[in-house]
């Protein structure tokens, strides 16, 4: 993934666009290898698009904007979602995302200046018996409670940015 502070965002696009070339759904599935390579899509890969595929700019940002998983902004470096399922909102998701606020200054929807953090809520994980789930950077949390949010934020930090160094 591109660190799009100091770089630009860099893909093959032709060789995507020749690899889905006359297939149907080639626009959504061209769209979906330069998120899956760059994190999301960025507006200038979205005019290169344009051009090489023949499509108008306006229709790639039609399906970019229908489609809720497709991200125009360069995804935070903690991305932590919590899921507010049946059984994690009963055992407490929203307590966990008023936590998350407290802390780092980010609620639901929302991500951190300098984009550090970042906060979604999921509908379900499929973790269930294990309510309620905090995942950070598709790590898993089970049974989190308020509590124990700063700690787990820490150690999830502590370990990243320790890797880093080493």
């Amino acid at each position: 993934m591109a660190d799009t502070a100091t770089e630009k965002p860099s893909i093959d696009l032709a060789a995507i666009a020749e690899q889905w070339k006359g297939k149907d759904g080639s626009l959504i599935m061209i769209l979906h290898s330069i998120q899956d390579t760059l994190g999301y899509v960025p507006r200038e890969i979205s005019l290169e698009l344009s051009k090489l595929i023949d499509v108008p700019l306006a229709k790639i940002y039609e399906v970019l904007s229908f489609y809720h998983f497709f991200k125009l902004t360069p995804p935070a470096k903690y991305q932590i979602s919590v899921c507010k399922g049946t059984a994690c909102y009963l055992k407490g998701a929203n307590e966990l995302i008023k936590e998350l606020h407290n802390i780092i200054g980010v609620g639901e929807g929302e991500t951190s200046q300098g984009g550090k953090y970042s906060v979604t809520a999921l509908r379900c994980v499929g973790c269930c018996a294990l309510a309620p789930v905090m995942v950070i950077n598709g790590e898993i949390f089970d049974q989190v409670k308020p509590a124990d949010v700063k700690s787990i934020l820490h150690r999830v930090t502590e370990k990243e940015e320790g890797a880093q160094n080493a």
